[in-house]
């Protein structure tokens, strides 16, 4: 039996096939190429082993086997495979023809590739180069990806590629510096996020703000099983397409993921109205300028009727968007804001002020810094939950002390997540306290605020006015620090007299 491809192996070979890119192309292009390559390879395999395992189930019929391969859940003809372009490596038009070899892989799978293809570009001078380098990159392109063998029966497991796109997505973030936040959140802050907010078989899962699809996919993960459904909006159009392979390559390409602007244009709808779920959730573009506050009073849902926010930070115009696409009395959002979100005043402060009068406001968790690619700020989850009932208390953690420092990166440990889950989770199984004064639940780390509590600070939910981090210095102990300055002047009278000796001998 041949030896199965494991992950590490498979990530080793696709990020070599980078080199072929580094240098001369920014990674937040490059990305597109080899992650579609990757997709094209894969997609190609599997269609193989289909093939493989239909020509023995009919002994070779050719008429019953293409009869079964239709019926697969996506198609691949002939001319759109990654071996028919390898074949046509070394052809003056390569570029061209690998264009057109995804033009017709997206006809033929309309419902789930529809324009995936059309923002990538295999024949752009701009990006490539000219021909001679163009065709030299796309060859090399060609060969280094011809190295993997992604039939799934000759791989270590099912997650497999799924996880090896994931890895990239991953390493170009890494490369992609400030652009990396725009399609990739970190997979330790997204599978925090899905444990927070525990969906269940059955729910409508959603992200406004999907980029590569990451965080939607590690929600769904949390189910258990394939009893969701996913939904998701993503303005940038080749992220947008990231997103939609991403889905595919996870097999959860029954997934809507819409292409928009949510805030302008929301595109996950039912008839004329938003359309709801179980859980929302977000890692919006951190106080996004210009995000349309000059039409937000005449929106057609509704949304900002708590207020509109600054036209220069958008963080409550996705916030009450999630909340406003939520099914009421059960409906939970979670998203991930910068600190200024907390206390900020004006109409940010008055939305906040409803949010937390209507009673929707569950969480509040505090984040290590330098935990997201492209910003070492430190940021915060805000956990809503329609379905509170008469609990007016709210949760706030200071986690921001708790990770593996990185070189370039902080980083969640499983440790760091377990404690925000079991303290969040201990906290919805308290009473609550139906007091004007809150609780520490553990001391330097979360405490329980009530309303008046919440009031009396002007609705402001700055982290340190709830849980106290205070370290008292050690105490000084005058008279050893008294003799320890004594025995350093002591030590340093020595020394320049003995220096001053030397530069005598020396004639100076």
């Amino acid at each position: 039996m041949t030896k199965k491809l494991t992950q590490k192996e498979i990530n080793n070979i696709v990020w070599k096939a980078c080199d072929t890119f580094r240098g001369t192309i920014d990674a937040t292009q490059y990305k597109d190429y080899i992650l579609t390559m990757l997709f094209l390879k894969y997609v190609t395999d599997v269609w193989k082993d289909k093939r493989a395992d239909y020509a023995e189930k009919y002994n070779g019929n050719e008429v019953r086997i293409e009869r079964a391969l239709r019926n697969e859940r996506f198609q691949v003809p002939s001319e759109c495979t990654f071996d028919y372009l390898y074949e046509q490596r070394n052809e003056s038009n390569v570029g061209e023809q690998i264009n057109i070899a995804l033009e017709k892989l997206e006809d033929a799978n309309r419902s789930k590739l529809e324009r995936v293809f059309r923002n990538i570009d295999f024949n752009s001078e701009a990006n490539l180069g000219q021909t001679k380098d163009r065709n030299r990159r796309l060859k090399n392109l060609l060969v280094d990806f011809s190295e993997l063998d992604l039939q799934p029966s000759h791989l270590e497991g099912n997650d497999v590629i799924g996880d090896a796109y994931e890895f990239l997505i991953a390493q170009f973030a890494s490369d992609a510096g400030k652009k990396a936040g725009e399609f990739y959140t970190p997979g330790e802050v997204s599978t925090l996020l899905a444990k927070l907010v525990d969906p269940q078989p059955g729910n409508r899962i959603a992200d406004p703000a999907c980029g590569s699809g990451s965080l939607l996919i590690k929600v769904a993960r949390e189910v258990g099983n394939n009893n969701f459904s996913l939904y998701g909006q993503e303005n940038n159009g080749s992220t947008w397409a990231l997103a939609r392979m991403n889905m595919f390559l996870h097999e959860m390409d029954n997934a809507d993921i819409e292409w928009g602007d949510t805030l302008n244009n929301p595109r996950l709808l039912e008839g004329d109205e938003l359309m709801r779920f179980h859980i929302v959730v977000a890692n919006p573009p951190f106080s996004l300028d210009k995000w349309g506050a000059d039409y937000a009073h005449a929106d057609q849902y509704n949304r900002f009727h708590r207020g509109i926010p600054p036209k220069s930070k958008g963080d409550y115009a996705f916030i009450t968007h999630m909340i406003e696409t939520t099914y009421e009395d059960i409906g939970k959002a979670g998203v991930i804001v910068p600190h200024g979100v907390l206390f900020r005043g004006s109409s940010e402060g008055k939305i906040r002020e409803e949010l937390i009068r209507e009673n929707l406001l569950e969480a509040v968790i505090g984040l290590p810094a330098n935990l997201f690619f492209g910003t070492g700020i430190p940021a915060a989850i805000l956990l809503f939950n329609k379905g509170k009932g008469d609990n007016k208390d709210v949760l706030f953690i200071d986690a921001s002390r708790e990770y593996q420092e990185g070189k370039n990166q902080n980083r969640l440990r499983p440790e760091d997540i377990k404690h925000i889950v079991d303290t969040y989770k201990a906290f919805n199984l308290a009473k609550p306290l139906h007091t004007e004064t809150g609780a520490v639940i553990e001391d330097k780390y979360a405490y329980r605020a009530t309303l008046k509590e919440m009031e009396e600070n002007d609705y402001n939910l700055n982290i340190p006015r709830y849980v106290d981090t205070f370290e008292e210095e050690t105490p000084v102990d005058i008279k050893a620090t008294q003799q320890e300055i004594a025995r350093l002047k002591r030590e340093l009278a020595t020394v320049e007299a003995e220096m001053e000796k030397y530069l005598k001998e020396l004639g100076f």
